[in-house]
């Protein structure tokens, strides 16, 4: 799996403004704190995307994530593809990882985790997956009146779609 987390924020909805040249379009947001965190992953050899809501990006929040990949592939080694964020490589990930793989050889671990190179989004075929869902809110921004039906809006559009990016070739 490739994986990442998108915090999608109230404001993500809105679209573009045109303005005079030379001078500044100013817009008023409100419900600026509105935030949700969702963490995705994507299956590289079926395109089929997964996606959970969150309340933040953390080390329970990842741990538990992994529980539900591994209960999706039950009896399946999983592997991680991820970028190098914080709580990747938190003390509850780490103790997760002991606990789950803890006797087993590398090449039988029941999760294993994989580093993308540091600042390089442009490797993980996750983020145009985020891309692709902030664009479909922006195009549909009329419909979402609330930040309920905004999330709703997201998480009914990527959930289990398939996706075909370039870029999954990379690693199969």
């Amino acid at each position: 799996f490739a994986q990442d987390e998108c915090h999608l924020l109230w404001g993500d909805a809105a679209g573009y403004a045109w303005g005079r040249r030379g001078e500044r379009t100013t817009v008023a947001i409100q419900n600026e704190r509105e935030r949700q965190t969702y963490y995705g992953a994507m299956d590289l050899y079926t395109g089929k995307f997964v996606l959970c809501p969150f309340s933040a990006g953390n080390g329970d929040h990842t741990v538990a994530f992994i529980k539900h990949l591994q209960s999706l592939h039950e009896g399946e080694p999983i592997l991680l593809i991820w970028d190098n964020a914080s709580y990747h490589r938190c003390a509850k990930i780490r103790e997760y990882l002991h606990e789950v793989n803890q006797g087993l050889e590398a090449k039988d671990w029941k999760v294993t985790c994989i580093a993308l190179a540091p600042n390089a989004p442009d490797q993980n075929p996750v983020e145009d997956v985020w891309l692709k869902g902030k664009n479909f809110l922006r195009q549909h921004f009329y419909e979402n009146k609330t930040f309920e039906q905004l999330k709703k809006c997201f998480f009914n559009f990527l959930d289990n779609q398939v996706f075909n990016f370039g870029k999954v070739k990379w690693y199969i």
